[in-house]
């Protein structure tokens, strides 16, 4: 289906919309934020080909997996170029070209990479969308990765940025901090 039931314009707005969702989901991964993560998949949303839960898992498996997994290291997700297409009124499905880079800064092992600090990752998400009470939600996520990269032991330290993100920037905080 290549338009929208509703019409073009509504498409488009949808298109947007989900758009942001996958903005929200590389954000909260990075900044750790675990409590938004799983607000932006629909109950019955399963994974595959995540490092950090196994094929099938649930919401609650798929969130404690990356926040266990994730907690020792610097993470930075892009997604970009976004191929979307309708799939019914409310259902479309995606694919986002993706690259990823996980450093862990505790001494763990990093088993994507045997002996390194961490890995850059290249490939895709291809994923499905559902509208539900008005809000688009990713309903399937899979991983395709095409090539992961080893962080070598002896990189040097990472230097943290000058200044941290501020996860509720949207919702109004962090203004005094300006």
């Amino acid at each position: 289906m290549s338009a929208h039931a509703g019409g073009d314009a509504q498409w488009l707005a949808s298109r947007e919309h989900i758009k942001e969702l996958k903005a929200r989901y590389c954000r909260y991964i990075d900044t750790k934020q675990w409590q938004r993560l799983a607000t932006l998949f629909t109950d019955d949303c399963r994974f595959e080909g995540l490092g950090s839960a196994p094929a099938g898992a649930d919401v609650a498996t798929f969130v404690a997996g990356v926040s266990s997994r994730l907690a020792p290291t610097i993470s930075v997700h892009h997604c970009h170029m976004p191929e979307l297409v309708a799939t019914g009124p409310d259902t479309a499905r995606g694919i986002w070209s993706m690259e990823d880079f996980v450093e862990w800064t505790d001494g763990s092992t990093v088993k994507e990479t045997p002996g390194s600090r961490g890995f850059y990752g290249y490939g895709y998400y291809e994923e499905e969308y559902r509208r539900e009470g008005g809000r688009w939600k990713i309903s399937f996520l899979r991983l395709a990765r095409l090539r992961i990269d080893a962080v070598p032991a002896d990189q040097p330290a990472p230097r943290m940025g000058q200044r941290a993100p501020t996860p509720g920037w949207l919702d109004g905080a962090g203004y005094a901090d300006r």
